[in-house]
């Protein structure tokens, strides 16, 4: 049995092949930075930080000895909690093939924005500086006619451009502008969803917690997900109702070359 309990938890085999089917489908949808940056690992439950390769000086310990320390990124552990009925997950093995696992689809939301959002945006209680954080290019303004957003991802590309940063280019963009992007028709009736992409060379990612839009290049080792336990189900508790379950994961992130990302703001 490892930390995460599973074999305590009254479901069946055939019931747990159907709570990992939704999980999996769901966590692919809202993960949207793993779909156009790095992911590296997992390196399993024990591991706790990522070597940055840098040290910094300390204060001489005795006479005539110098010290320094290895600098690194400590990961985070986030967890979100969720419970499921016991006759749901009991009607599987009755053969029931439409069950109710609502709370495992918001519980799965959850935790997917949180790690949108710290990758993107940062979080700096667990040490992350995400990527508009990082970035040292100014945010390019995304205007209310969507008409002119190719405009705004032609200047992104182009700074990106101008700072040696090759593509191809993707862009992360949230709910609220994958919408107008989707439902809009750019110039000659062809939809602006693909004018984007034509301009990134790149995909346009739908992307859940994501503020405005972010516009970075995917040619690989600029900014890295380091994983330490992948996203996975463990088992908490249960009663005569309900199988108390969480999902929990680990992991750091780090802009190796911040350069290579521009934010776009409304």
């Amino acid at each position: 049995m490892n930390h995460l309990s599973r074999e305590l938890a009254p479901i069946s085999s055939e019931a747990w092949v159907e709570i990992e089917a939704e999980a999996k489908a769901r966590l692919t949808t809202y993960l949207a930075a793993r779909k156009v940056i790095d992911f590296a690992g997992p390196h399993g439950w024990t591991h706790s930080s990522t070597n940055l390769g840098r040290t910094v000086r300390l204060p001489d310990p005795t006479d005539q000895v110098k010290a320094r320390q290895r600098q690194v990124l400590q990961v985070i552990e986030l967890r979100a909690d969720f419970a499921l009925s016991r006759d749901e997950l009991d009607d599987v093995a009755r053969g029931a093939d439409a069950i109710d696992l609502d709370p495992l689809d918001q519980a799965a939301e959850r935790i997917a924005i949180a790690e949108n959002v710290a990758v993107f945006h940062g979080y700096a209680a667990g040490g992350i500086v995400g990527i508009t954080q990082a970035t040292p290019h100014a945010p390019v303004g995304l205007s209310s006619d969507l008409d002119d957003w190719p405009v705004s991802v032609a200047v992104a590309v182009n700074t990106l451009l101008s700072a040696g940063i090759g593509g191809p280019y993707g862009l992360a963009i949230g709910p609220l502008g994958w919408t107008g992007i989707v439902e809009s028709a750019g110039h000659g009736g062809r939809l602006l969803f693909d004018h984007l992409r034509q301009i990134l060379g790149g995909p346009v990612v739908w992307a859940p917690g994501v503020e405005g839009a972010v516009v970075l290049s995917l040619r690989g080792g600029d900014f890295v997900i380091d994983c330490g336990q992948d996203l996975s189900i463990g088992y908490a508790d249960h009663d005569s109702e309900t199988v108390q379950l969480y999902f929990q994961e680990s992991f750091t992130f780090r802009a190796v070359e911040p350069a290579a990302a521009i934010a776009l703001t409304g």
